[in-house]
């Protein structure tokens, strides 16, 4: 009985130690390795035009497929084609168009590993070394099953890059790209921010901070202020970098945070750092030279009205370390990260029935990290995912449907959104049906102050994970009515931000006009006071006349 014991024990190891072997990833992918793949490396900075030449590839192509890391990007490629007259399926979290068309605009996350095509574009393959999102693109690297499949980025992504072809066996070509338009550090610092000419795009990296800036620039009353930052919802992202590029619209500075490096055509003429640290969800860091490039890049862009770019700073400190960090290469990517996918997971449930998912995700990473000790590749970050899963574990609700919840985008810090999350979950796993009445409404007027701003803001987020697990799940009815409170949300927001700058506008007006009045009311009583004084002293001087 102890041998047979032993021996099932042993087995049992054996068994786990296959489901969690990560070492070799590309081998989960039969679909992309049964094709003799071609994989074009398009590498150069920001405005070079390598992704451009990339979609020219994939316009051309019979069938194809676009991957981008932001919904922003997944839509401009699926308007660029579907406008070019090449109809064009969009698949983001949270969008579906299916146009039963050869070519789709996706997120990187939704990249099919199933359906083969001719072309595929795999854009900003440099967050492959991302510890949070990194997974996406290296699933979608090892597993898009293209003919042809573009990658565009940072050169630093090369030696990794050559690494990872090789052990797939694909061929690489490399195309090099150099930038279209000049980009200089500025000779010296920002000394105050009254200095803000047109076309010109301040960075800070908070949101708080971001909206400080506005109200700043805003309070020298030469210069209308748009504002571009992650907690801000695509489409009104979209709306104000739209509303910064039309000339004579008024708002011709920008106000953003490193959310403006990805996913927006901006005609900016120069980039101005407030700082060059931030804070990343763990710590204060300084920025690395890949950052700073990514940001720093976007000032002048070919064929616009600003085709030469201008980066600087506030301080002299920064400037110098600005102008050094533009002149270095990228530091080389060390690393690609992983994640194990649900069906790795529900083979290691299936060895630990009782556990809930949070002991699996620890179960499965103890387990895989002897496998990928010596390989490139690393275990992402799941930390989010971990806390969200922890918060759902009381729920009576399957592995997969608990994994479906727990990788949704509700960050764990944002509770609002993790407090719906719970709400919709709750309500999902005890009445297997949730409708748009589990949304708790917000504010539905125009924002009046930073707080009801964040309170539109925090609104949309939640109709927008509502709308992500509506198309995971049956259950999640009136979609299309959630869709249109989040549009009109969008559309508040937007407004909002405009107004409050108008407000803020008026108010100082109205300050000006009362100092103005009281300035006027000074000199007037100034003058009747020396009218008064003078009248006194002829009056005096004819009495003293009268005396003599």
């Amino acid at each position: 009985m102890a041998a047979g014991a032993a021996v099932a024990v042993g087995a049992a190891d054996s068994y786990t130690e296959a489901i969690t072997d990560l070492g070799n990833p590309a081998s989960f992918f039969p679909t992309a390795r049964a094709l003799e793949r071609t994989v074009v490396a398009h590498l150069g900075p920001t405005n070079s035009g390598k992704t451009h030449a990339a979609l020219q590839e994939l316009r051309r192509a019979a069938s194809g497929i676009y991957c981008g890391p932001l919904r922003l990007l997944a839509w401009q490629v699926h308007d660029q084609l579907s406008s070019s007259g090449l109809p064009c399926n969009l698949v983001t979290g949270q969008e579906r168009r299916d146009e039963g068309a050869a070519h789709t605009a996706c997120t990187t996350e939704m990249a099919s590993t199933r359906s083969v095509v001719e072309v595929a574009v795999l854009d900003e393959i440099q967050m492959i070394a991302d510890e949070s999102r990194g997974w996406a693109f290296t699933r979608a690297l090892l597993g898009v099953p293209a003919r042809t499949l573009h990658v565009c980025g940072d050169p630093a992504a090369l030696p990794l890059l050559e690494q990872i072809v090789a052990e797939t066996g694909d061929r690489l070509e490399v195309r090099r790209y150099e930038r279209l338009s000049p980009l200089v550090a500025a000779r010296r610092p920002l000394a105050s921010l009254s200095q803000v000419q047109r076309g010109d795009c301040v960075v800070a990296f908070s949101r708080r901070d971001v909206h400080a800036l506005r109200q700043e620039i805003e309070g020298y009353g030469q210069h209308r202020c748009c504002v571009v930052y992650g907690a801000l919802p695509p489409d009104a992202r979209q709306l104000q970098a739209s509303l910064f590029n039309t000339p004579r619209t008024g708002f011709n500075v920008l106000a953003a945070s490193d959310a403006v490096g990805m996913g927006l055509n901006l005609a900016i003429r120069r980039i101005i750092f407030t700082s060059l640290s931030k804070y990343d969800g763990t710590a204060e860091r300084a920025l690395t030279t890949a950052e700073i490039k990514q940001v720093a890049g976007r000032a002048g862009r070919y064929g616009s009205r600003f085709p030469d770019g201008i980066a600087t700073a506030t301080t002299p400190e920064d400037l110098e370390r600005l102008a050094a960090a533009l002149q270095q290469p990228s530091e080389e990517l060390a690393s690609a990260y992983l994640l194990p996918s649900l069906a790795q997971l529900e083979m290691l449930h299936g060895q630990h029935p009782a556990d809930k998912l949070p002991a699996i995700l620890r179960r499965f990473e103890e387990a895989a990290q002897g496998s990928l000790a010596r390989t490139q590749y690393r275990y992402a970050r799941y930390e989010e995912q971990y806390t969200l899963a922890t918060m759902l574990r009381h729920l009576p609700l399957s592995l997969r449907e608990a994994w479906a919840f727990s990788i949704s985008p509700a960050d764990p810090d944002d509770a609002p959104v993790a407090s719906a999350l719970l709400t919709f979950a709750t309500v999902y796993a005890h009445r297997g049906r949730v409708s748009p009445a589990a949304i708790l409404h917000g504010p539905v007027h125009e924002a009046r102050s930073e707080m009801e701003l964040q309170q539109l803001e925090a609104a949309h987020r939640v109709h927008d994970l509502y709308i992500w697990l509506a198309f995971r799940f049956d259950a999640f009815t009136g979609v299309e009515e959630v869709q249109e409170r989040r549009a009109a949300l969008s559309a508040l927001i937007d407004a909002s931000i405009r107004s409050m700058g108008a407000q803020r506008r008026s108010r100082r007006q109205l300050e000006a006009s009362a100092e103005e009045a009281m300035l006027v009311e000074r000199r007037l009583q100034e003058q009747w006071d020396w009218q008064q004084r003078g009248e006194w002293l002829q009056r005096k001087q004819g009495y003293q006349k009268r005396r003599r």
